[in-house]
């Protein structure tokens, strides 16, 4: 009789809810929804384990993290060990392989541009098409300190660019004006060219002027944003000549993501 009645309680405990209110009164044995209370006992803590949590928090030791990329890329350049760290072998031994597996090959840049031109010419890839490079710069410092982005101008040895780059000086010295005339500038003048700035009727690929005019030209900052001149960038200087010389044919590249440079260097069919 036992078994049933534990088994009666227990079914009457989970739905006394939905059917019983006041109480219930078995033919047997009277009893009431209130006296059902689930009770369970665990077993106490071991001295050892007390023990072990008690040295746990009082250790001193280094909590054991994660490497970071920058570590495993590191470790991975130990080249005297038998195989890179977290790899299968520092090469390969058959012709199809998990290249998860293995470290990336590393490439003179001879070898990697015949390569692209072999990959080119099985393609069908027009002649015209661009090449760029990829360069990650060191950009910190000592004491925990990085360089800023920035934007740099530069004159490629062999120059893919067919026209010359529209320049706009700004100069109210009629001097200064004449000789950005002479030298090839598109629009020169003073605060008049703002208004057509901001209307968007001129545009240029870069901006220069000379430090007298600089001051003036703050409403254009959020217009022009980057290519706003600026004396760290050689877009703001009293020799209007030489910037002009430097900005009618250079290249202009920028660091992204804090040290990474992408930027066109060429084209497929320019002499390699």
């Amino acid at each position: 009789m036992a078994a049933p009645v534990c088994s009666l309680r227990t079914v009457i405990h989970g739905c006394h809810r939905h059917v019983f209110k006041a109480g219930f009164i078995g033919p047997s044995f009277p009893f009431t929804n209130r006296s059902w209370v689930a009770v369970r006992f665990y077993a106490a803590e071991s001295a050892v384990v007390k023990k072990f949590i008690k040295e746990k928090k009082t250790s001193k030791e280094p909590v054991i993290k994660r490497l970071t990329k920058e570590q495993i890329l590191e470790k991975r350049k130990d080249t005297n060990s038998p195989k890179p760290f977290g790899l299968t072998a520092w090469k390969p031994s058959d012709d199809v392989y998990m290249a998860r597996y293995y470290p990336k090959p590393t490439l003179e840049p001879e070898t990697a541009i015949e390569m692209l031109k072999t990959f080119q010419r099985l393609d069908f890839t027009n002649s015209t098409q661009a090449v760029y490079v990829e360069l990650k710069l060191d950009m910190k410092l000592e004491k925990k300190k990085k360089v800023d982005p920035f934007v740099g101008y530069l004159h490629l040895p062999f120059s893919f660019v067919k026209e010359s780059n529209k320049l706009l000086v700004f100069t109210e010295k009629a001097d200064d004006a004449e000789i950005a005339k002479k030298n090839g500038a598109a629009f020169v003048g003073g605060v008049e060219l703002i208004p057509q700035i901001l209307n968007d009727e001129i545009q240029a690929d870069f901006y220069i002027a000379t430090p007298d005019i600089v001051a003036k030209l703050n409403i254009l900052k959020n217009k022009l944003r980057k290519k706003f001149p600026k004396s760290k960038r050689g877009s703001v200087g009293n020799d209007v000549e030489n910037m002009i010389k430097l900005f009618q044919t250079s290249y202009e590249y920028a660091v992204e993501k804090e040290c990474l440079v992408q930027t066109k260097i060429a084209t497929w069919q320019m002499e390699w």
